[in-house]
């Protein structure tokens, strides 16, 4: 990767750059932008943005904050700005995140869609901003959206193994691949009774990446992904309208791998294992039931209430797969419940954690970086509902708990590695509502929150 993002110009080329002026209600603005400004009715209010003219373009541009900046404001700009060559007027620490934001704003997918030529708004570096961790940010926000954009036919398990695999090569990481029947073979048979159904050429797959495993003296980081490429339902078929954005279900594994791939080039100083249980939850006459036990890499048999919590399912193999590697830290994703949504919405995703100094970082790390998370509790009296009297466990709780997200992370929470601190994030992956900055689709959630935490605990 370029050590300069294609947005982003150097200092010493930024002759003619637009000022960028962060504006409050309180704040006093002079000469003629004045004048354009009560002209227009700009207030400073949060949102508000005003063009002013000058000479033979551009003067300025004012951007409202509202009674106070949040520098992933600077994340709608790129949408609504005309072409050219931009510079923030920010200290900083404020313009370098103000930067990032505006990187992560410039996302578009048109993979399938020709867009409309536009002069590209280009943003000249922040004095003192490290572009390459920033543009190695955005990178890997980007890769998460564009996996979780693209749809099912087009992002099955083959394709996460084949991107998995471009990040371990690029990295000189191995990859393992246990694909299809020989998942039964190496004890995986949670993920293959998730996975069976689906078509030949879209076999389930348990993926993973090692990276720096021969430095025992550092410490071991796992990241998890649910990779559900596709969710049906299977034979407890959800409706139409449920079904409609699950290509999205994928978000986990595409999460587990934008960050791992941000790791490695960052050359943070920790072993990594990135593990991604990929599958599609399909119909057909192999497909697992209602009513079924099945058996799970820990050992745990586990009855099967409904077929549409299958995330859970291929997590309990990857999540004990993690747990052989004595990770230090284990982090998981996974677009997991509706519940989480009924909680919190699209925008706020649960963490989940029983160790309080990781929930502690957690959450100061979001909201540092403005990718905030909202810690949920790992119940200990809605344990029960997840009790069976034939299997170990069942993977739909008892209607009496109601908290499904709750439920569902105390499901997890059964498989997870016990040698050193672990946390889950039910995250959505999705926009659904389309505005400046944040187009309806593919977003990501919590890997910069993620990254800032590692940084901070691993150093690098």
């Amino acid at each position: 990767m370029s050590d300069f993002h294609p947005l982003l110009v150097a200092a010493e080329d930024a002759a003619g750059a637009v000022p960028i002026r962060f504006v409050g209600p309180k704040d006093v603005l002079d000469g003629a932008v004045r004048g354009w400004a009560e002209l227009n009715g700009f207030e400073g209010k949060a949102g508000q943005l005003l063009v002013a003219p000058g000479g033979e373009g551009i003067a300025a541009v004012l951007a409202g904050t509202g009674d106070r900046f949040d520098p992933m404001s600077a994340r709608g700009l790129s949408a609504r700005l005309p072409g050219g060559l931009y510079r923030l007027e920010l200290q900083p620490d404020e313009a370098a995140r103000a930067a990032l934001a505006f990187l992560l704003g410039a996302y578009v997918f048109d993979r399938y869609k020709a867009r409309p030529d536009k002069a590209p708004v280009r943003l000249v570096a922040p004095e003192g901003l490290d572009v390459a961790e920033t543009a190695r940010i955005a990178a890997a926000c980007a890769l998460a959206r564009e996996m979780v954009d693209t749809p099912a036919a087009d992002m099955g398990p083959l394709q996460i193994e084949t991107i998995a695999r471009e990040i371990a090569e690029s990295a000189g990481a191995t990859l393992t691949v246990t694909e299809g029947e020989a998942l039964l073979e190496e004890n995986y048979p949670a993920v293959h009774a998730v996975g069976r159904a689906a078509a030949p050429h879209r076999a389930p797959r348990l993926i993973e990446i090692g990276w720096n495993l021969d430095r025992t003296d550092l410490p071991l980081v796992a990241l998890v992904g649910k990779g559900v490429v596709f969710d049906t339902g299977g034979l407890d078929l959800k409706p139409a309208a449920g079904m409609r954005n699950m290509k999205k279900d994928m978000g986990g594994s595409a999460h587990a791998l934008a960050l791992g791939r941000l790791v490695m080039q960052a050359d943070l100083p920790v072993r990594l294992v990135v593990i991604v249980a990929a599958v599609e939850n399909a119909v057909s006459a192999d497909a697992f039931r209602p009513g079924d036990i099945l058996n799970s890499r820990k050992g745990l048999t586990i009855e099967i209430g409904n077929t549409d919590a299958e995330g859970r399912l291929i997590l309990a193999d990857a999540l004990t797969r993690a747990g052989e590697h004595a990770p230090d830290l284990t982090l998981d994703f996974a677009t997991l419940t509706g519940a989480a949504r009924i909680a919190l919405g699209p925008e706020l995703p649960p963490l989940y954690t029983d160790d309080e100094d990781l929930a502690a970082g957690l959450l100061a790390a979001g909201s540092e970086v403005g990718d905030p998370l909202w810690r949920m509790p790992l119940w200990a009296g809605y344990r029960s509902a997840l009790d069976t009297e034939i299997a170990d466990i069942k993977n739909d709780s008892s209607a009496w708990a109601q908290a499904g997200s709750v439920t569902a992370a105390l499901f997890l929470q059964r498989f997870a590695p016990t040698t050193g601190a672990w946390a889950h994030m039910d995250i959505f992956a999705w926009n659904p509502r389309a505005r400046p900055g944040y187009p309806e689709g593919g977003e990501a959630q919590a890997i910069r929150a993620c990254y800032a935490l590692l940084k901070r605990r691993y150093g690098g």
